[in-house]
């Protein structure tokens, strides 16, 4: 009896535990990397052979403190090392390491590796020579808490790695990770009573083949060359050959019907591949592949599964455009799909929202570092959700208005409007935020704006993962119910979305394309804001104070306003007396809001330049020393395709605010704001120039319960300077 380990992707651990108590394993123990069990060596095999889940198989030879690299290679060599490594035998050393003092992967496989050499030469007078490309003997080596667990790597590579894949072929999932969402998804019960199943988006067609290859009972690595424990010096090869014949038996002996399992793509050079690919994994005559749009797609069977793999847009503003092509998804499955059982395997479940319909279960599953979900439905009319149109606020359900919580919510919204009311009115503030998750169960944040006319935009914080679906809507509900009447507004005077974690820019990017402007007031000026087009919605509320600010220090001199957005803080400065503004950004439609804003208050002269540049590319060739004011509010992380590069405001503010002071004349100001929660200061700017951290006193009374929603500084040309602490002072009243 020996100890194995075999290690899956994160989130199918389970379905691959469920898969070795089959094999022979003896007291299988779920881990979340995988499992580990007792058996023998027939056991491992028949992992390598039969398992559709595992990652690798290992054999574990034994665990030892390792917290030094002496104590590494003394664990390291008290192993004997001619039970595994043959005289001829090449190796290689895989080396991980976790919470432990020796963190340099290579430099642990680099002691690993000496210490089995050194063993070697002493008792062989030969050493093996190293192979990093399918070596003879694989060993693995995983130190954690400074304990090192020792292993040989039976499977070699990666166990995904089925043999009838080109190798030129760019996959989307791996094949262990397909195998693990059909299994998920129960296509073996699907199969055996008779369903289809159709992945209308297949790529290179892993979802089909690996489906084929489940129901034709085909072990998935009977097509593979390489093992690791072939050239392994405890190899049994007559066991092995005899698992072969009886994997190759009990495929010869499936009877599987053609045309059940097919796979569509509009892409034709990816039905070419998978095509190949079916050829290669034995499965040609099961598989049914053809080129054809999703808006064509039809059922091949009365009943089955539908498994799909969309993409989700892992670039800058990708997410945003694929909402149509969820949305056409579920169309798709609700019109022609009636009674299937479907799989929809995303990178963003927030674009699952737009498929329209009711999730019954959700598992996450990692595909590769990236965290996703299988959201699992059964096609049908009362499983559709309720459709309205985006932006706008859902319908109301008014049954739920008189439920406790409901009641709860509405009571606390009621309090915040009377208290901030009150503050709103006296310091003149027209638009600000009444309500911010005050109830952590009912995380919306309700935000008024005040012009001609009232309107309120309601954002709801995307819940987590272990909040249930029915939950998350319950609450939504209740809120919705209660709004119009609470806030005293008619329902076309409430706009609704759901706010997910953002990254840069893509609270920028465009969601509807309405177009349609209302016009607000802030601190005595008007500004534009749009509810329909856009995440935001062109007025930073958090950033009144700021603005204020800004107006009190531009009079007389030049402002420049960088990433300048909608030109919010180019008016105030305007208003304050600035002797002429720029405005530089991107976007032109941005650029053209900014105008419009000028306009509306009257600053449309020659003196208010607008600018579109990448601003990272414009800083290099301005002028230098040319401004006495300067507002550069970077986003916290972009790469747009119109960029020269990427742009992280941690990882580039001490280059940013250099380039930038460059600008600034000898006793102008900086004024420096970011709205990245964890910002830290580099050091090194506080001894090139005086620095003075405005932070607190710059969050408005509104924005009191997320007192780190941004940071704010103003920085001088002042070598040596020091970070000082924010005034206390009170904002002025009227300009705020």
């Amino acid at each position: 009896m020996a100890e194995f380990l075999a290690l899956a992707p994160l989130g199918a651990a389970d379905l691959l535990a469920a898969e070795l108590a089959t094999l022979g394993a003896l007291e299988v123990r779920e881990r979340p990397w995988g499992a580990h069990w007792q058996g023998e060596l027939e056991s491992a095999y028949r992992a390598c052979l039969w398992s559709r889940v595992a990652s690798r198989v290992l054999l574990r030879l034994r665990a030892a403190p390792a917290a030094t690299p002496e104590a590494l290679y003394a664990a390291a060599r008290e192993i004997d090392w001619s039970q595994h490594i043959g005289p001829t035998a090449t190796i290689a050393v895989d080396f991980d390491a976790v919470r432990s003092a020796i963190t340099h992967t290579h430099f642990g496989a680099l002691k690993v590796k000496d210490a089995i050499v050194d063993q070697l030469r002493e008792r062989r007078g030969a050493r093996p020579d190293v192979a990093t490309s399918r070596p003879d003997v694989r060993i693995n080596v995983r130190l954690v808490n400074d304990e090192a667990v020792f292993a040989i790597d039976l499977s070699g590579e990666g166990l995904h790695r089925r043999g009838w894949r080109a190798v030129q072929v760019a996959a989307p999932l791996k094949e262990n990770l397909a195998a693990a969402l059909l299994l998920r998804c129960g296509w073996p019960e699907v199969a055996a009573a008779g369903g289809a199943f159709l992945d209308p988006m297949c790529g290179s067609g892993t979802l089909p083949i690996e489906a084929a290859l489940i129901a034709a009972d085909a072990a998935p690595g009977l097509g593979r060359e390489y093992y690791g424990f072939l050239g392994w010096a405890g190899h049994e090869a007559g066991l092995w050959q005899t698992l072969l014949e009886e994997a190759r038996t009990r495929r010869a002996r499936a009877e599987f019907p053609a045309g059940r399992i097919h796979g569509s793509d509009q892409d034709g050079r990816g039905i070419a591949a998978a095509r190949e690919a079916a050829v290669r994994a034995g499965v040609v005559t099961l598989v049914q592949f053809e080129q054809r749009p999703l808006a064509a797609v039809r059922a091949p069977a009365p009943a089955g599964l539908v498994l799909v793999n969309p993409p989700y847009g892992e670039r800058l503003g990708e997410p945003e455009a694929l909402r149509g092509l969820y949305a056409e998804l579920g169309r798709v499955l609700k019109e022609k799909f009636d009674g299937w059982q479907a799989g929809v395997f995303t990178g963003n479940p927030a674009l699952g929202r737009e498929l329209g319909l009711e999730a019954r279960r959700r598992h996450r599953l990692y595909n590769g570092p990236i965290e996703a979900q299988l959201l699992r439905f059964t096609i049908g009319s009362e499983h559709y959700t309720r459709e309205f149109r985006p932006g706008r606020l859902p319908p109301v359900d008014a049954s739920r208005r008189e439920a406790p919580g409901a009641q709860m919510f509405a009571n606390r919204l009621r309090k915040n409007l009377d208290a901030l009311g009150k503050w709103a009115r006296r310091e003149q503030v027209r638009c600000y935020r009444v309500y911010d998750a005050d109830m952590p169960e009912y995380a919306f944040a309700i935000d008024l704006y005040a012009g001609a006319e009232h309107y309120a935009y309601v954002q709801e914080y995307a819940a987590p993962a272990s909040v249930a679906e029915e939950k998350v809507r319950q609450r939504r509900a209740e809120v919705v119910a209660v709004l119009p009447q609470t806030l005293g507004l008619d329902d076309s005077h409430i706009w609704f979305r759901t706010r997910r974690r953002q990254r840069g820019r893509d609270q920028y990017e465009k969601v509807a394309e309405q177009q349609v402007f209302h016009e607000v007031e802030e601190g005595g000026l008007r500004f534009l804001v749009n509810f329909d087009d856009y995440l935001d919605t062109g007025l930073f509320l958090d950033h009144r104070l700021t603005r204020a600010r800004l107006r009190e220090l531009a009079a007389g001199g030049r402002f420049l306003n960088l990433f300048g957005y909608t030109g919010t803080a180019s008016v105030y400065a305007a208003a304050g007396g600035a002797a002429s503004t720029t405005t530089v950004d991107l976007s032109r439609t941005y650029l053209d809001w900014a105008r419009r804003n000028l306009a509306l208050n009257g600053f449309d002269g020659r003196e208010h330049v607008l600018v579109q540049a990448d601003v990272l590319s414009w800083l290099e060739s301005a002028p230098a020393a040319g401004w006495d004011l300067v507002f550069l509010d970077p986003p916290t992380f972009s790469n747009s395709k119109r960029m020269t590069g990427t742009l992280d405001v941690q990882r580039d503010q001490l280059a940013l605010i250099r380039a930038t002071m460059r600008l600034v004349a000898p006793a102008g100001l900086l004024v420096f704001s970011t709205n990245f929660t964890r910002f830290a200061l580099e050091p090194a700017l506080l001894s090139e120039f005086a620095i003075e951290d405005i932070s607190r006193a710059t969050i408005p009374r509104d924005f009191e319960r997320h007192a780190r929603i941004h940071a704010c500084y103003l920085i001088r040309h002042a070598p040596g300077g020091r970070l000082a602490e924010a005034p206390k002072t009170a904002p002025v009243k009227g300009a705020v």
